[in-house]
């Protein structure tokens, strides 16, 4: 009898070095003049735009 053949899993793209793989990233909030750290604020990732995969160059 025959070996069963087995596939190879397709390759999984490198995650993003800026978010981590997760697409989004913390900023920091300032207000007033003094420029007060008020919190966080998350937003998608602009070097993956949001798919949390490594840019291709």
């Amino acid at each position: 009898m025959a070996a069963p053949k087995t596939t190879p899993p397709p390759d999984q793209p490198a995650p993003c070095p800026v978010c981590n793989g997760s697409g989004e990233v913390s900023r920091t909030v300032q207000v007033g003049r003094k420029r007060r750290t008020v919190g966080k604020q998350t937003g998608f990732c602009l070097n993956c735009l949001g798919s949390g995969e490594a840019p291709t160059d």
